[in-house]
């Protein structure tokens, strides 16, 4: 719980940051293929992150609001479930607003790390909690997660890790991808520690499509804001006007596409490349798979996750899934 008129404990700061040439070497890489593409992880600079949270407050936009009723609603139980001793690692912390019923309602933790690719962004929210929760060890940690990085963690001192994973990112990865990433966190997660995680769950495409269409078109920005990030840093020369935002649900796949389309037959210039573009090309900038209950769980048993308790809302828009990786012995 937030202690008042309590001296903040010393913020510290591990920078993993992923440097210009990976950034650039990645983006060159994507655009090389036949079907171009872009990570979305570079979606988040520091202006991007704002449209982020611009977008999780939008009519249209279910998931953040289902997922943080779904948090507060059931916050004790969630708390209890995870434990005294808890070190809480989250992946893609953002604004941390959800993150907030973990840290009121976990009892005894022994500390949180945020891990976030938005310095800027991560900074200025772990400071907001370091100073709303003075005796709670903060420790963020710039960095891709998808990536190698360590975490400062001190495994003598902890009595098991929870990472939390919010806000459906886990539906970004391919399956493939997904399974890589489940392997990393079951790794960091050790025997005896925990995985909470949000998903979003199949539903009709109307909604889904919706939700990734605004009529105020900030998540037309936002997708667009991943070529203004790539002109400001790279030093290329998108041409922001010629490409739109499309974004459709692919029900045999199960997921949301969301592409940059060319509005023209146009060359663009990244470092000393030249990429072509036909009228009506895309540039894939993400995919959000949706997931049945059953399906979710089958893909983390593959890497040793075992479901311990799921949360969902009553129109059955979203879950949450609290999963473990069995102690020895066990």
């Amino acid at each position: 719980m937030k202690a008042a008129n309590a001296t903040p404990i010393r913020l510290d700061f591990e920078d993993y940051h992923p440097p210009r040439d990976d950034f650039l070497n990645e983006v060159l890489d994507g655009l090389s293929r036949p079907q171009k593409t872009l990570p979305s992880k570079y979606f988040y600079d520091e202006h991007g992150s704002r449209l982020f949270d611009e977008i999780t407050h939008l009519d249209e936009y279910y998931p953040t609001r289902t997922e943080q009723a779904i948090m507060v609603q059931h916050a004790d139980e969630i708390g209890s479930v995870l434990g005294a001793g808890t070190l809480l690692v989250e992946y893609g912390s953002g604004s941390s607003v959800k993150t907030r019923q973990l840290l009121e309602h976990t009892p005894d933790l022994a500390g949180y790390i945020p891990v976030d690719i938005s310095k800027e962004h991560l900074l200025a929210t772990a400071a907001e909690l370091s100073a709303d929760y003075p005796h709670l060890n903060i420790t963020p940690v710039c960095a891709d997660y998808t990536g190698v990085f360590e975490l400062p963690i001190d495994r003598a001192r902890v009595k098991h890790i929870v990472v939390y994973f919010p806000g459906s990112t886990i539906g970004n990865f391919t399956r493939s991808q997904a399974a890589v990433f489940l392997r990393h966190v079951a790794e960091v997660c050790g025997p005896g520690g925990g995985f909470l995680v949000g998903a979003d769950l199949e539903k009709g495409t109307a909604i889904l499509e919706a939700a990734y269409n605004d009529k105020k078109g900030v998540t037309a920005d936002f997708n667009l804001n991943i070529l203004r990030r790539i002109n400001a840093e790279l030093g290329a020369d998108f041409e922001l006007m010629h490409f739109r935002h499309r974004a459709f649900y692919n029900r045999p796949e199960g997921r949301i596409e969301m592409h940059l389309v060319s509005t023209r037959e146009q060359e663009v210039h990244v470092g000393h490349a030249t990429i072509r573009f036909a009228e009506g090309e895309t540039i894939l900038t993400e995919y959000s798979h949706k997931y049945r209950i059953e399906d979710f769980h089958a893909l983390l048993a593959t890497v040793g996750f075992v479901p311990r308790q799921v949360w969902t809302d009553a129109r059955n828009l979203f879950s949450i899934h609290y999963l473990q990786i069995p102690a020895k012995g066990v």
